[in-house]
């Protein structure tokens, strides 16, 4: 800070001695006399966003960590006096010339005077080059004395149903401290994050294309962002009354069918009953309905039974495990590193909460305020692991809010608006954890750590290095008594029902888990730029949710009971396009564990591994070193790596080849007690009882005509003339389960 007004004052009195008539005034700032009819400009509020539309501080410009042939700006002008100083001071202040303000290099190298590996970034009779020309031969002052501060932007419009083909001027506007509005359209960069919808041009002229859904085109202005969204709606005509006739459970099918009405989207019809039990037995459980649950389902004819059978699922024991592992995978650090036993603790307090259905809050409030032993208490293994405040403000802020500030944490967010001062004053919660015991030793870390609180500890910023007062993201500053820990405050912020960020990002979870994809996809990066698609659904859900104590059962049970929930995953002429608006199932491949066990069900013989009983379930896993080809080839998340740990969902060639070839799952096949072992030593099952059989236990509904009658056939002809019969037709029935095994039917949840 000294250094930076030293340079200010040296540069304000020499320029004093040329005729710029510039004079230093208060407090640092530079008063400009000049023409009374022209504003005095400054570099923050004039200097900066010109060189922010031209590019200047991108990354991939002078923001580069190492700068770029020696200049160095912050990135977004997120550091307005670095900036400064290293315009105005840095290498003798060669980069501008008050005395000869068009022989700055500044202004030569941005229009291709001078050689510039940027290549030019203006031309020498734009208003950019005027701009600067005046700012530099005023005295190039940082601040004009009273000048108002940049408070927001807002882009017209915000929200607007276009017609395929069309076009759409955007025009932005920022807000400054004094009341006074600007038009910066020319100044801001404009992006689209669809363009396969609509394109945006630099001066923020949007194009519009054939396809329908959403356009979000985003504007940022001086680290200020904010969004466009354009609605293109389909071009199939609707009759006037097809959406009043639709049916709906509650409001989350209410307010689908208002967004699906502006786009013009029907609904897929609802699905099978098959493919509902199969989906939403795995959804809540993790698990394929058995054959005996499939076949009273399919053959009972109460209205209720799928609302029944949710209700059901909800209170199997194994809902706990399936999702104390989607939170494990969050929260679960490496044992490597905090230790087996910690990490082991950890993992079992989280089911154990799961079981007891504790209300979330109250588990986000025991993770965020963790004291004790690792080796007594799970979640203070997880402050065991992320050992900086910083490190637990990247953590938290993502599973708990679903905002990740982990760019802030170097500079300001690129399309959101946290800034560095945003995530320390995160961090200043955690400045007063303190620690005692052996840290972490890689790879044992055997012994226990203890952490409690004690008054004393801070958290600096970076850069001004100025001690951090705890505040919240978008929060008021906490009022903390003193001797009090901060992180209570933080926890009772976190899960107030109006909290903007909690519930909301809890909900989005949920439903992503079990709709394919959130409403703001992915599930953990809510800003400005990344707004929710029906965002009118997230916030009724997010209000129930908060309304009904923080209950994820209740979560569950709602999105499961509702009309979306329970679509076909069949297209119609409509949706056929549609990947984000839940006109329809989104297909979804079973997740590691829940495809591990899948399989265990179908050939009725469980995967055995290393160190746990035979009997043990995937899900039941905790550690991901436990040697599992079938958890790696679907995507088990590696706990080594830095976590949150979100699962790659895509397919791979090596999942088909593990389902053809491994050995492993050829010996559950034909293992003592399999299913095809008990289906082939009942003699008085015919083959259409065997093909019943396979056909439930996979996919949860019987084969049609032309599945059983090729299924048949195939066993039929097996025994022909071969000089072992029996076990020709055992080989012809475990090649046909291991066909059903090879499908997308099986590997996907539809």
């Amino acid at each position: 800070m000294r250094r930076s007004l030293f340079r200010r004052v040296i540069f304000g009195l020499a320029v004093m001695l040329l005729p710029g008539l510039v004079t230093v005034g208060s407090g640092g700032l530079i008063d400009v006399d000049g023409d009374a009819d022209e504003k005095p400009l400054s570099f923050v509020n004039d200097v900066l966003p010109v060189l922010s539309k031209a590019g200047c501080n991108g990354s991939h410009c002078h923001s580069k960590p190492e700068g770029q042939n020696g200049f160095k700006l912050s990135v977004f002008a997120y550091d307005p006096e670095s900036d400064y100083n290293e315009i105005t001071g840095d290498n003798r202040g060669r980069r501008i010339m008050p005395g000869a303000p068009e022989q700055s290099l500044l202004l030569l190298k941005a229009t291709g005077a001078v050689p510039h590996e940027g290549g030019e970034r203006f031309a020498s009779n734009s208003p950019a080059h005027a701009m600067l020309l005046r700012w530099i031969s005023s005295g190039a002052p940082f601040r004009v004395e009273g000048e108002p501060e940049l408070e927001s932007i807002y882009v017209s419009p915000a929200e607007i149903v276009v017609e395929p083909e069309s076009h759409q001027q955007l025009t932005v506007t920022a807000r400054y401290s004094d009341e006074t509005e600007k038009d910066v359209t020319a100044l801001t960069r404009f992006e689209s994050r669809a363009d396969e919808f609509a394109t945006v041009d630099e001066n923020g002229a949007v194009n519009v294309g054939q396809r329908s859904g959403d356009a979000i085109v985003i504007a940022q202005f001086m680290g200020k962002v904010a969004i466009s969204r354009l609605t293109v709606p389909t071009r199939h005509d609707l009759p006037e009354d097809a959406f009043a006739k639709l049916p709906a459970t509650h409001f989350i099918d209410r307010l689908a069918y208002e967004r699906f009405q502006r786009l013009g989207l029907m609904p897929s019809d609802l699905s099978s009953d098959g493919d509902f039990l199969r989906r939403a037995s795995l959804d809540l459980i993790g698990a394929l309905p058995t054959v005996e649950q499939a076949r009273e389902f399919l053959a009972d004819s109460d209205p209720d039974k799928r609302t029944k059978a949710i209700d059901t699922l909800l209170e199997h024991p194994r809902w706990a495990d399936h999702w104390a592992v989607k939170w494990a995978d969050l929260l679960r650090p490496n044992p490597d590193r905090a230790g087996v036993k910690s990490v082991y603790l950890l993992d079992q307090w989280i089911r154990e909460q799961f079981r007891n259905n504790v209300p979330f809050d109250e588990f986000a409030k025991a993770v965020l305020t963790a004291e004790g032993s690792t080796h007594r208490f799970g979640p203070a293994v997880v402050f065991r692991d992320r050992r900086e405040p910083a490190d637990r403000t990247t953590l938290f802020s993502q599973v708990f809010l679903g905002v990740r500030m982990e760019c802030a944490k170097c500079h300001h967010h690129p399309n959101e608006k946290w800034s560095q001062d945003d995530f320390y004053q995160m961090a200043a919660f955690f400045g007063e954890v303190k620690r005692k015991g052996t840290g972490i030793s890689p790879p044992i870390s055997g012994s226990a750590e203890f952490f409690y609180h004690s008054a004393g500890g801070k958290v600096k910023h970076p850069v001004t290095e100025a001690v951090m007062k705890p505040k919240p993201p978008d929060g008021p500053f906490a009022k903390i008594p003193e001797g009090d820990d901060p992180r209570q405050a933080l926890a009772d912020w976190v899960t107030q029902p109006d909290n903007p960020f909690f519930a909301k990002a809890i909900v989005n979870r949920v439903w992503g888990e079990m709709m394919g994809r959130g409403f703001v996809h992915p599930v953990d990066d809510f800003r400005a730029s990344n707004p929710a698609n029906h965002e009118a659904v997230l916030n009724a859900l997010a209000t129930d949710f908060a309304s009904h104590g923080y209950d994820l059962k209740h979560l569950m049970r709602t999105i499961a009971t509702s009309r979306l929930y329970q679509l076909s995953s069949t297209p119609n002429a409509t949706n056929i396009a549609d990947t984000g608006n839940f006109s329809r199932s989104y297909k979804r491949r079973l997740p590691a564990e829940v495809a591990a066990d899948a399989v265990a069900q179908v050939t009725g013989t469980p995967a055995r591994f290393a160190g746990l009983p035979g009997a043990t379930s995937a899900v039941e896993v905790w550690n991901f070193k436990t040697p599992s080809d079938m958890l790696d080839a679907f995507g088990r998340p590696d706990s080594s790596s830095d976590c949150p740990c979100e699962r790659n969902m895509s397919t791979s060639v090596v999942q088909a080849l593990h389902l053809m070839h491994s050995d492993k799952l050829q010996e559950q096949f034909s293992a003592k007690g399999s299913r095809l072992t008990r289906l082939l030593s009942d003699t008085s099952l015919q083959n259409n009882e065997i093909i019943d059989e396979l056909y439930l236990a996979a996919y949860c509904r019987y084969p049609d005509p032309d599945e059983q009658k090729l299924a048949s056939d195939w066993l039929a002809e097996a025994g022909t003339g071969a000089d072992d019969p029996a076990n020709a037709r055992r080989g012809a029935v475990e090649d046909l389960l291991w066909a059903l095994l090879n499908t997308a039917e099986f590997v996907f949840n539809h």
